[in-house]
């Protein structure tokens, strides 16, 4: 059994924290939070898990094997590297660091240590990304054309990080995986309405080396949630809207093709409108299969799916988005 401190009880750490307890794999959990009251009041709902106030008696003294951080992003790097530099597995939430040359550092010194290094890019464990991507590698759509993403709302603004750092994660680290690459090319405008100097509004375009393009809309301003991803193939055309209850994955068996001319004269196109098919998805809870992977991987030595490695990617993409945004171009 593994071992595991948690530091950080605010928004997210609370959900790792209940898929940990009721892991067979975690054996003792700290918790650790600065701020007593709140680290008390998570206390008296998992009373099991021993508490601190001290991140380093967390990683010095606590006899823990591997450490969660679910921290604001700029306290990640300092806190992974110190936890690491300590002997500690290390799963750190999204973005995996506020920098690209941070997350590299971060990924190797993981790798030079032999120690476990995990993203929380959670929706690659959620059933309907996991069935997306398989139906991307099977073909069924063909070429990859072009995806569309939408991930916006009303609120919550943040203080300290822009819209991108706050939702694209998301999209970038699902979009690459299906992809299985990197963007070659990244731009993005917007704007910050409410916070100045914050953007809560930005769009985001991408290239990818195989020819695929991408745009990611991401806001804090909008009437309604929405979280909707298209996926343009040459063969058939995938919705994934995941505030949908039940339906969230349709194939479209929708496209236009180009017929030759028999004689000399204009190219004729063919659109063609077949079936519309929803796939059946598995139902599990991707928090719980990713704190699966995370302490399996400390047990047996393999390599996670969203690894540093994938964590870096998205950030290398966060960061020059971001510079687009700052530099207006």
């Amino acid at each position: 059994m593994v071992n595991v401190g948690l530091v950080g009880l605010g928004y997210w750490g609370p959900n790792l924290l209940r898929n940990l307890v009721t892991n067979r794999r975690a054996g003792r959990v700290v918790i650790c939070d600065r701020d007593e009251g709140r680290l008390n009041r998570i206390g008296e709902r998992f009373p099991n898990c021993e508490r601190t106030l001290s991140f380093r008696e967390l990683v010095t003294s606590c006899d823990v094997d591997a450490v969660l951080i679910a921290t604001d992003v700029s306290s990640h790097y300092p806190l992974a590297m110190e936890a690491m530099a300590a002997g500690k597995h290390v799963f750190v939430e999204k973005p995996f660091a506020d920098t690209a040359g941070k997350a590299e550092e971060m990924s190797e010194k993981a790798e030079s240590m032999g120690l476990v290094n995990m993203v929380g890019h959670t929706f690659l464990y959620s059933p309907p990304v996991i069935a997306i991507k398989g139906i991307v590698d099977s073909g069924e759509l063909g070429d990859i054309r072009f995806i569309t993403s939408n991930r916006v709302n009303l609120g919550l603004h943040q203080k300290d990080v822009s819209v991108i750092w706050d939702l694209a994660p998301h999209d970038f680290s699902m979009i690459f995986h299906w992809l299985d690459a990197e963007p070659s090319f990244v731009e993005a405008f917007g704007s910050g309405y409410v916070i100045e100097g914050i953007p809560d509004v930005a769009f985001v375009n991408l290239r990818f080396p195989c020819g695929a393009i991408a745009n990611v809309q991401v806001s804090w301003l909008a009437p309604s949630k929405l979280r909707k991803t298209v996926i343009v193939g040459s063969r058939k055309m995938l919705v994934y809207d995941d505030t949908e209850p039940y339906e969230k994955v349709k194939i479209y068996d929708k496209g236009v093709d180009v017929i030759e001319p028999e004689t000399f004269g204009e190219y004729h196109l063919a659109y063609r409108t077949g079936d519309i098919h929803s796939p059946k998805l598995d139902s599990f809870e991707p928090l719980a299969v990713e704190m699966e992977e995370f302490l399996r991987c400390i047990e047996t030595g393999g390599t996670p799916k969203t690894s540093g490695r994938s964590g870096l990617g998205v950030v290398r993409a966060l960061e020059l988005a971001d510079a687009s945004l700052a530099a207006g171009r």
